[in-house]
């Protein structure tokens, strides 16, 4: 039985210090199997604000898989966010895209959902390339027959009821049915800032989208939180795991059943 830790959106420049301390506290004492980071580790991209989420991800157990977010570019340098949208990520935070990470029970990779500029006004929504998101769920497929194949990035690829934003992903849609025909158990995302975890309406069923909450002050209705994840052989259990201003407790809870291999 694998555990692993799922959190999104610290926000660094507007994180919960101690919310973010007391994770990393929580991450040293579970000793997680690996860790999921699923975007917008800062506010602006500021390099002041990527170094601090560099000596986070530092001071955390390994190992830890991340994707970026559309807060992760340059946000208020157009000319920048427009050329190099993920110069400063690389430097500071690592690859944007097929990173992973292969336990003996779960497998996950990362595919990038972010964008510094696109046709559209709001280019702050997400956009999934097709090839990028069939080369990860193949390599997923490469493991061994039973291991939970986990799919990350920052956009939900398909709307989460009563989310109180929208992640409005360029063929995510898509995406995310043919994630479900090549076999991917789980997409974790990050985006809306509340935690969930639904079934997507393709093929058998067993394919879910789970989000991860904040862990900065940006709150949407929701307390600072992340997700931990029990990895079972019949089942996950997602337990999204609130900050009350003195420690973490549990939230909500989901038994999401596998499908067989």
């Amino acid at each position: 039985m694998s555990r692993i830790l799922h959190v999104t959106d610290v926000h660094f420049g507007t994180e919960d210090r101690a919310a973010v301390a007391a994770f990393t506290e929580h991450a040293w004492a579970q000793q997680p199997d690996l860790i999921v980071v699923t975007g917008d580790l800062t506010r602006d991209g500021r390099p002041a604000e990527f170094e601090a989420a560099a000596e986070w991800l530092r001071g955390l157990p390994g190992p830890q898989v991340t994707t970026p977010g559309n807060h992760d570019t340059p946000y208020l340098n157009i000319p920048l966010r427009a050329l190099v949208p993920f110069a400063r990520y690389r430097r500071w935070i690592g690859p944007t895209d097929g990173a992973g990470h292969d336990l003996p029970d779960a497998r996950v990779r990362t595919v990038n959902t972010a964008r510094g500029g696109q046709p559209r006004l709001d280019w702050s929504k997400g956009a999934i390339d097709l090839k990028a998101a069939d080369a990860a769920a193949r390599a997923l497929a490469e493991g061994p027959a039973g291991a939970l194949r986990m799919i990350a990035c920052h956009h939900p690829l398909v709307e989460a009821i009563d989310a109180p934003v929208e992640g409005d992903v360029h063929r995510g849609h898509l995406a995310a049915e043919r994630f479900a025909a090549l076999g991917v158990d789980l997409i974790l995302t990050g985006h809306v800032h509340n935690p969930f975890a639904v079934p997507l309406p393709f093929g058998d069923e067993r394919t879910y989208a789970v989000g991860a909450g904040t862990l900065s002050t940006r709150l949407r209705g929701v307390p600072a939180s992340f997700n931990c994840l029990e990895v079972e052989p019949d089942h996950v259990e997602v337990v999204a795991v609130a900050w009350n201003g003195r420690r973490y407790e549990s939230f909500r809870t989901w038994s999401l059943t596998r499908r067989r291999p």
